[in-house]
Formats: C-alpha cells, sequence, structure tokens
C-alpha cells in the first residue's frame, strides 16, 4: 500500500504527517488563502479599490463638489471626463473616487465598532453564563426583533442625516448579531477541558478570557464581522439614498445614484456607475469572506 494510501485509510497517520511538518494553523491558513484564485483576485481587487480611494487627492483630475451648466450629462469618453460628468457637470472620475472613502467608511467602521463592543459583551456573556448572559442576550433580543433596514433607518430618522448618525445606527444595528455569534461560540470553548484545567489550577477569569477563550473565538468570529461589510456598504447606501445618510454637496456612492436616478432615461451608463461600484465591491467582501470561512476550516 502507498503512502497515500495509507494516509487516506488512516486518518491519525495524516494528523501526525502534518504535525511533524511543523505548520502552524495560521501558516496553513495563509497557504489556502493563497491557494484560492477567487480570494485572491477579489482581495487584490479590493486593495485597488482602497489604494484608489485613499489617494484620490492625488489622482483626481477635478474638484469633485465643482459642475459646469454646459458639461451636464456626458457620456464616459468625453474629453477631459473620461467617465463622463453627472446632473450638475461634476467630474464622475472624481466623485466616484472621493465617494469610495466615504462609501468604505460607513462599511467598515460601523463592523469594526460592532465587532469591539459586540464580540466583548458577547465574551462576558458566554464565559459568565446566568443572570449576566440573560441580561446581555436579553437585551439583544429587544434589537434583534427589528429588521436591520428598519433599525437604521429609525435610528437615522432620530438623530438625522451625516456620515457619523449613519457609523453609530449601522455599528447598533450589527452589535445583536455579533453578539449572538460571539456568546455561542463562547459557551462552547469555555467547557473545553483545557478552559476547566485552567479554572481549576486557579486561572483568574480575565487571563482565562484573554488566553485561553479569545484565542478560540476570535477567528470564527472575525470571519462573520468579515461579511456583514458588504451588508454594511449596501445598508449605508440604502440610506444615502434615502436621504437619510451623507448630505450633498459630499460624494457617497449611494447618494451619487439617487441623484442620477432621473438621468437614467438621459444617459444610462452615467447613472449606473455608482450602482456597479457598490455592487462590485460588497460582492468582493462577500467572496473574500467566504474565501476566509474556508480557509480558517482547516482541520488537523
Amino acid at each position: 500500500m502507498s503512502l497515500q494510501e495509507t494516509i487516506a485509510v488512516h486518518p491519525v497517520a495524516e494528523t501526525l504527517r502534518r504535525a511533524r511538518a511543523g505548520k502552524s494553523y495560521w501558516t496553513r491558513v495563509r497557504e489556502r488563502l493563497l491557494a484560492d484564485p477567487v480570494t485572491v483576485t477579489v482581495t487584490t481587487l479590493l486593495l485597488i479599490i482602497v489604494v484608489m480611494t485613499l489617494a484620490a487627492p492625488l489622482i483626481a483630475t477635478y474638484d469633485p463638489t465643482a459642475g459646469s451648466a454646459f458639461a451636464r450629462l456626458k457620456s464616459p469618453g468625453y474629453p477631459g471626463h473620461w467617465l463622463g460628468t453627472d446632473e450638475v457637470g461634476r467630474d464622475l472620475w472624481s466623485r466616484m473616487l472621493y465617494g469610495g472613502r466615504l462609501t468604505l467608511l460607513c462599511g467598515v467602521a460601523p463592523v469594526a465598532f460592532a465587532l469591539l463592543v459586540g464580540g466583548s459583551l458577547g465574551l462576558v456573556a458566554g464565559y459568565g453564563g446566568g443572570l449576566v448572559n440573560t441580561l446581555i442576550m436579553r437585551s439583544m433580543d429587544v434589537l434583534y426583533a427589528f429588521p436591520s433596514i428598519l433599525l437604521a433607518i429609525a435610528i437615522c430618522g432620530m438623530l438625522g442625516s451625516g456620515v457619523g448618525n449613519t457609523i453609530l445606527a449601522l455599528t447598533v444595528t450589527f452589535i445583536p448579531p455579533i453578539v449572538r455569534i460571539s456568546e455561542t461560540i463562547t459557551t462552547q470553548v469555555r467547557s473545553f477541558e483545557f478552559v476547566e484545567a485552567a479554572r481549576a489550577s486557579g486561572a483568574k477569569s480575565g487571563s482565562i478570557i484573554r488566553f485561553h477563550i479569545l484565542n478560540n473565538v476570535l477567528g470564527p468570529i472575525l470571519v462573520y464581522a468579515t461579511s456583514l461589510i458588504s451588508i454594511s456598504i449596501i445598508l449605508a447606501a440604502g440610506l444615502s439614498f434615502l436621504g437619510l445618510g451623507v448630505t450633498p454637496p459630499d460624494a457617497e456612492w449611494g447618494l451619487m445614484l439617487n441623484n442620477l436616478r432621473q438621468a437614467i432615461w438621459v444617459n444610462p451608463l452615467v447613472a449606473a456607475l455608482p450602482g456597479v461600484m457598490i455592487f462590485m465591491t460588497s460582492m468582493c467582501f462577500n467572496l473574500m469572506s467566504d474565501g476566509l470561512r474556508s480557509a480558517m476550516d482547516v482541520r488537523l
């Protein structure tokens, strides 16, 4: 019997072979990510989008707020405006670059804040159990009762429009699902033998959470949070489209889509550009999350 056949028959042999190879968990995760062409492609595309938006002051050809009554709704390829112009003659290339900044900010920042707050609450609820778990989880159930978009609209409706209020509204929207995921995984890890051994040895709760539980729950929580970025981008664009998010004259893809919706019968290509960028960016984050989930599902 060949070595490959022996490994296929005896899974323990595969475990020993990998252990002898000396590769850590995160090394194998990195190798699987680099071996996935879809993940590499979408991650590269996202990096290009991020770099271009950050370098907007250097590569933008016009002031994103400066319009021209003589160059309204020009098609892509128009001299001096290679992506065309919007309904008031503003350069679309410049506005797409600056608009990507606010779109990515409103997509990533709420998830990061929700990850920090919700992940911490979930760890406390899952490890503490009892009354602490009941108080935290029942409070989250109150927020969970509302659909995400309706909760975000309600918060922005009360606080008013603006970038800061949009980020706050989306942060509150994403805290409950992250708390639930964090609490579920922490409750499972808390019952593992190495946690019981650490508790029996006299280790304090803070040390157990930091050194034993956090390392085991952080990966799945990060994967789930990454999948929320695409939803956050769409929700932020939807709030701006409804007039509850970013306000004029700032450039943001959802707001641009709202401003250009009347021009769809005049110049549909120009009107569709912000929507194409929203779709492409959210899909890239979604596919990257799927690749990260597959890569982290490594078995010894």
